[in-house]
């Protein structure tokens, strides 16, 4: 694979974006295919069956752009598909949730609790992807974890962090986690940074906001050393495909990038079928 051939990145809707944003940051001669599955989303409420097929004809969608790695930048796709996906393709595949749960274990292993929040998607918190990594990397380390099915539509109609909404909703799902004495808290859906200063300010300065999307562009940085694979020519160009809603995405793509991203590719139906 020639080094200059881009990093592929998928996620469900909008969310996968704040990956992009991190590896643009990181990265900035990689060229990026940012996929955004928008005709199917939420994944967070769908059966892992159904996330797999749809996120295995996204990611074969993705190949025929022949990308030297792919990002699964959806926690929900991370938890519940991407061991059967590794055997599916033939370019190294990097998930969210390893390198989050790295990230928060390096924090929590020091302290007197050892504790670890996790706030994400119905899928991902059923799923008990985060738990099960964060006990392989240190049994010691406990994870308490709720689904906050309401974070992701509420960002996704463009509502901003201020908004007493937002701020309410907020205190609900976040007031479980006051007394705990979690030193970290994972972000466990790549929406969530976006709501990560009004976060920090419901949990107190006490805990450490984990973003696996940050975190997530280290892995991809360090994965592209291994292979030797960086490019020394390219001029980092992004390029974002969707399947759905392609004026609404470029609307609200700009509030995940920090920055324009033109008009998307419509990726049709029939273009997914296997």
């Amino acid at each position: 694979m020639a080094n200059d051939a881009p990093l592929g990145v998928f996620d469900s809707g909008l969310g996968g974006l704040t990956v992009v944003k991190a590896l643009r940051a990181l990265l900035p001669q990689e060229s990026i295919a940012s996929f955004g599955d928008t005709a199917r989303l939420p994944y967070g409420t769908k059966s892992p069956a159904t996330v797999y097929q749809f996120t295995r004809q996204c990611l074969r969608f993705l190949m025929s752009l022949r990308p030297k790695l792919l990002v699964v930048a959806c926690n929900t796709a991370t938890a519940l598909a991407l061991t059967k996906l590794r055997n599916d393709f033939d370019v190294p595949i990097i998930g969210v949730i390893e390198p989050g749960a790295q990230a928060a274990v390096e924090v929590a292993r020091h302290t007197i609790t050892k504790r670890i929040g996790l706030i994400a998607t119905e899928a991902t918190i059923a799923s008990n992807a985060y738990p099960t990594t964060v006990h392989e990397l240190d049994p010691q380390v406990q994870v308490i974890g709720r689904a906050c099915p309401l974070l992701v539509p509420m960002i996704e109609e463009g509502r901003e962090p201020t908004d007493p909404i937002v701020e309410l909703v907020l205190r609900e799902y976040l007031a479980p986690f006051v007394d705990l004495e979690a030193s970290a808290m994972i972000l466990g859906c790549t929406h969530y940074p976006l709501f990560a200063a009004a976060i920090a300010k419901t949990l107190g300065d006490r805990v450490q906001l984990i973003d696996s999307a940050k975190q997530t562009a280290l892995v991809v940085r360090a994965q592209l050393d291994t292979m030797n694979a960086r490019t020394t020519s390219s001029d980092g160009r992004l390029t974002c495909y969707v399947t759905d809603q392609g004026q609404r995405f470029e609307r609200l793509a700009s509030r995940f990038l920090g920055e324009p991203i033109g008009q998307p590719v419509w990726v049709t139906p029939e273009m997914l079928e296997e």
